[in-house]
């Protein structure tokens, strides 16, 4: 087990050999046999209302978490040949698939019983990507004919719902004012919908991914305060504030090694330096230099009133896009800042998010105390933490090539 003990000199992002062994042990002897334990339903799916230590609260199954679990699996199958992962992945996606489908909105139920039954019919554009994203990953691994045909009749659909204003589009848990357009979501389909057209080889849905990258850096990027805004007027210019000069760091973050991963494939260097410059921005902008780690929101401009719900807690997931985020963004640069954040996004995360019970405690108050609020979803599910340590440790065996 991980312990809270380890020292500076642990998180040395050029040893590579040593990062691939303390991530690995994170995810193979401590985070999946928590989920292993805790997280399979035997009537199916991911149980993914589950405290911190694992106790199952609700057996409601939230399709967002299912095709997250789905794409994580697959992603394990895929990356280690372990026909336990394939197991998992067929399993979740077998019950997602039977039961999340909602015929007359074209996407994805939001919340469905243990038995199938719909609880939340089509609430959020939200599960169709993370679906694209499960289904693509599970094709992957099983070349499976009716999972790349369901991937594609949802991108299909979204790309229909995108071409709509946004306060139009079904968000939870993310409300959108009217008159505004929102920085998840091309953000979240731009990945989804390169990674679809790279396996396909099909340009249709390359073409809409860049559409949506541009979008990022032309629309929500702001270069006179360098920062990525989180909600901008419908005519792409700025919105009041408080909500109008949101930023989440941590989203950005995670959002900047996709635009990597897309321009990585493109081998369009200078995107990828805008991309490792934003990283180091918003790394900057939202380390809590009182009580150290990432604030969920901060406002563009320094006021005190931030203009997003949650905004002063540090939850897990910043900390380990953070984390990814930086190990990429070192290998395209190599540059000092990378070494020196990694260390300190390790030690804060290290050192405060590891549960005895093998997984991560998801939510800090400022001061670092644990918190049981509900912060967007009433989940707790495996993508966050082990989508990073494996993008990671992929990241690391390169770099050890290197």
């Amino acid at each position: 087990m991980l312990t809270q003990s380890m020292s500076q000199s642990d998180f040395n992002l050029l040893n590579a050999a040593s990062q691939t062994k303390i991530l690995s042990e994170l995810l193979y002897d401590n985070v999946l046999p928590f989920w292993l334990r805790h997280g399979i339903d035997p009537q199916g799916g991911i149980s993914n209302c589950l405290t911190d230590d694992g106790e199952v609260v609700s057996h409601d199954k939230w399709l967002w978490s299912q095709w997250r679990a789905v794409w994580v699996f697959s992603k394990l199958y895929n990356n280690t040949n372990d026909s336990k992962w394939l197991e998992i992945a067929k399993d979740v996606y077998g019950f997602a698939q039977k039961h999340g489908w909602n015929t007359n909105a074209k996407g994805w139920n939001l919340r469905i019983a243990r038995d199938g039954s719909v609880l939340d019919g089509y609430k959020s554009i939200y599960c169709d990507g993370f679906a694209i994203y499960g289904l693509t990953e599970f094709f992957k691994a099983t070349n499976d004919a009716q999972a790349m045909d369901l991937a594609k009749q949802t991108a299909d659909a979204v790309m229909i719902k995108l071409a709509l204003p946004h306060e139009r589009i079904p968000h939870f848990p993310y409300p959108i004012e009217q008159g505004t357009r929102v920085h998840g979501l091309p953000m979240i389909f731009s990945l989804v919908f390169w990674e679809l057209g790279q396996v396909l080889g099909d340009q249709r849905y390359k073409d809409y991914a860049l559409k949506l990258s541009t979008e990022v850096f032309d629309k929500f990027y702001r270069p006179d305060r360098d920062v990525i805004l989180e909600r901008i007027a419908a005519d792409g210019g700025e919105y009041p504030s408080p909500q109008g000069t949101a930023v989440v760091p941590g989203h950005v973050i995670e959002d900047m090694w996709f635009q990597i991963h897309i321009a990585t494939d493109r081998k369009d260097i200078d995107r990828i330096d805008q991309a490792c410059h934003v990283i180091r921005r918003h790394l900057e902008l939202g380390w809590d230099d009182t009580y150290g780690g990432l604030l969920l929101g901060v406002d563009a401009d320094g006021r005190e009133q931030v203009g997003w719900e949650h905004h002063d807690t540090k939850l897990w997931w910043p900390h380990t896009e953070a984390m990814y985020a930086l190990i990429r963004a070192y290998a395209h640069c190599r540059e000092q800042w990378c070494v020196e954040w990694y260390r300190r996004i390790c030690e804060y995360a290290f050192g405060h998010f590891p549960h005895p019970k093998g997984e991560w405690v998801q939510k800090l108050d400022r001061k670092g105390k644990p918190i049981t609020t509900v912060v967007a979803l009433p989940v707790k599910d495996p993508f966050h933490l082990p989508r990073a340590l494996i993008l990671s440790l992929e990241a690391f065996k390169k770099l050890a090539t290197e």
